[in-house]
């Protein structure tokens, strides 16, 4: 929660990866929120540091260097600079964009690793790791598939199989190929820094479970998201295991001391050090002592991050900082689930997102109305979907309708009879129960924002606008004031006020729109805690001619942005890459496999284990229990009556303790996303495939 007026708040976007532009799922997972807070807690007064760059390292980044025929740097350049004047444009409030490839990151990360080194807290290991001759380098997991040693599905990848849902490592893996060049890798000695995570599991369950570290309460836990809290126990009651802190690569932070230039750090020690690389760099700048940031128990530490990245910020990170010595723990880690894009999950291999440099062409000075829609959409405690449709409805129903509505007509109507001149409040026509009204929307926003809860805060700074509009409608000022004119002055007086609330409350979630309101309502200063005394302008008080704050946004300019995407991704299918045909099989051999259909009668999670569902499935002539490895892409409850195709002359196989007796066929996108694969007619379980 926000009570730190004596002392600072370091905020932390996570660093988006310099291979790509940003969409808008990156915007509600990471940085809006973080943008929201920033803004808040300057409203309030409070020292605040909002920090974030590019994450320039890393396999990827030499990988898509590689396809493009072009080097890391010119990669990185391109996207920092596209992404940092995408956040410049679109108004997230960074203190500094900085980037992991500036020498001074590099001197950082070296000098960290350096005392970690130094004290003994990595192990180094030698091990044959994949090769990939072709494009001369080491393999990480994800880059290897090949056929699963348990279940035989073979498109297993180097880290698991999504079929049977086994963890796997790239040498068990038959026949593996390298995803760069389609061909067998070879195994190759290399050696490594290891960090041993084993050994931190106990201080690290009771941080992150109670709050507590080194006998002292840090944070509180029930402020933490469950999924965050979730995941880590995940993790820790799974056992942690030691990990490379160290890579094979040309580019990137070079190992110090080392010999070998192509030894560099592992991205997720190099990349969250970024977060203290360029807290040093606005120090520098604004002649200011890094370490009361990152050294002083006086800070909070605020980690603004999407799901993917949990285990990241919440084990690695930390246990790096605790080792290291001196350096403050986050108080609290804010991670929201992932955002959908018209039914689909956003994929930037196949161009299926909205990418935030090409909605600031298309919607110029409308940067406020895709907050709006994404704070409201916000996936907060789970998975939320963005349509156009929906993006459309938000804009005119609610920012036109109910805020642009309200605030037009007060301005209006106070230029029509009071010639842009602020009404005095007749004593007999106080309106207490209006004001109360507002005041406790404030309150409620407050607290929501102090809880990290943006889209219900957002609403109750909506509810200021919904205030006034029934407030006019009820009141009805341009009949009163033929009969009732001191009446009618305190209800525009009140009317202002809420205005005036309204613009000041608006600041971190619309803040290109309360800068207009201000200006219209001629406030040059505000801050949060005016909102608790309701009245915002004096009597007397001139205001600007009214303009609108918004606009409706037509069918067309929706429909546009519907082809531009169904257009983007067929275009980027053209260029998909798919998997290599298998070796040719006869028709007898073909034969062998017995398809039918089977219908799911019950589903469920296969305990100790976040991949495998156990199915009961009904293939007419008899019932059969089916594990498959898709609990990250369905829900049991989800799957119950569907008809799905089964290898049903597959020898059993015991996985997990439980007999499986079957195959459920599936089917595989690019991303590695697993679907059904369902008829489309009328037609019974136990029906034969051929």
């Amino acid at each position: 929660m926000s009570n730190n007026k004596e002392g600072k708040t370091l905020i932390t976007a996570a660093l988006p990866y310099a291979n790509g532009p940003i969409h808008i799922g990156h915007l509600a997972g990471a940085y809006l929120p973080s943008d929201i807070y920033a803004r808040y807690l300057r409203l309030k007064g409070e020292e605040v540091l909002f920090i974030c760059g590019s994450d320039e390292h890393g396999a990827a980044i030499t990988l898509r260097a590689k396809k493009e025929g072009k080097s890391p740097k010119e990669i990185v350049d391109l996207y920092h600079n596209i992404n940092k004047k995408a956040f410049s444009d679109f108004g997230i409030s960074f203190d500094i964009f900085h980037r992991t490839s500036e020498p001074i990151h590099h001197k950082t990360a070296q000098d960290f690793f350096t005392t970690l080194d130094e004290k003994g807290e990595f192990e180094i290991k030698r091990s044959e790791q994949f090769y990939d001759e072709e494009y001369n380098q080491f393999l990480a997991d994800r880059y290897i598939t090949g056929t699963c040693p348990k279940c035989k599905y073979e498109l297993a990848y180097g880290d698991q199989c999504e079929n049977c849902g086994s963890s796997l490592s790239p040498n068990e893996l038959i026949n593996p190929i390298s995803t760069l060049s389609g061909k067998s890798p070879i195994l190759k000695e290399t050696e490594h820094w290891y960090l041993p995570m084993e050994k931190h599991e106990n201080w690290l369950r009771r941080w992150i479970e109670d709050g507590i570290l080194d006998n002292k309460k840090l944070h509180d836990p029930k402020f933490w998201r469950k999924q965050v809290i979730g995941q880590c126990k995940s993790w820790i009651d799974g056992g942690l295991k030691s990990r490379a802190m160290t890579r094979d690569l040309d580019w990137g932070v070079k190992v110090p001391n080392q010999e070998d230039e192509n030894k560099v750090l592992y991205v997720w020690l190099d990349a969250p050090i970024g977060y203290i690389s360029a807290t040093k760099a606005w120090c520098k700048e604004n002649n200011k002592e890094w370490k009361d940031y990152w050294q002083s128990e006086n800070t909070r530490l605020l980690h603004f991050i999407g799901k993917d990245n949990i285990v990241f910020h919440c084990i690695i990170f930390p246990i790096l900082l605790k080792t290291h010595g001196d350096f403050i723990l986050p108080e609290n880690v804010i991670a929201n689930e992932f955002l959908n894009l018209e039914g689909k999950k956003i994929s930037t291999s196949r161009n299926w997102a909205v990418w935030l440099h090409e909605y600031i062409e298309s919607f110029p000075e409308r940067g406020d109305t895709l907050r709006y829609v994404l704070t409201s959409i916000a996936p907060e405690t789970k998975d939320s979907e963005f349509t156009w449709k929906d993006f459309q409805a938000r804009n005119n129903n609610e920012l036109v309708a109910i805020y642009g509505n309200f605030i037009n007509r007060v301005l209006v109507l106070t230029q029509k009879y009071y010639k842009g001149i602020v009404p005095t409040v007749n004593p007999d026509f106080q309106y207490l129960s209006i004001k109360n009204e507002v005041l406790q929307s404030v309150k409620d926003c407050s607290a929501k924002l102090d809880q990290f809860q943006f889209r219900d805060a957002q609403a109750s700074m909506l509810n200021i606008a919904r205030i006034g509009n029934k407030f006019l409608a009820d009141e009805e000022p341009w009949k009163k004031i033929k009969t009732s004119e001191k009446e009618v002055e305190s209800i525009m007086n009140t009317a202002l006020q809420i205005a005036a609330n309204l613009a000041i409350a608006s600041l971190p979630f619309l803040p290109e729109t309360s800068a207009k309101l201000l200006k219209l309502l001629n406030i040059e200063d505000c801050n949060w805690a005016s909102l608790k005394n309701f009245k915002q302008l004096k009597d007397h008080h001139i205001i600007n001619e009214p303009t609108l704050l918004f606009s409706n946004i037509e069918d067309t300019e929706v429909e546009a942005q519907q082809l531009k995407l169904d257009s983007n991704s067929s275009q980027s299918n053209t260029n998909k890459k798919y998997l290599p045909m298998k070796s040719e099989i006869t028709f007898d051999d073909f034969q062998k496999i017995d398809l039918r259909i089977g219908k799911i009668l019950s589903a469920e999670k296969v305990e100790k284990s976040s991949k495998l569902l156990k199915l009961e499935v009904d293939l007419g002539f008899e019932k059969r229990i089916i594990l498959s490895g898709i609990a990250k892409h369905y829900n049991p409850e989800d799957l119950i009556g569907k008809l799905v195709q089964v290898v049903i002359n597959l020898s059993p196989r015991k996985i997990m303790g439980i007999e499986s007796q079957g195959m459920i066929l599936m089917a595989e996108s690019e991303d590695g996303t697993l679907s059904l694969i369902a008829p489309d007619k009328t037609i019974d379980a136990g029906d034969h495939i051929s």
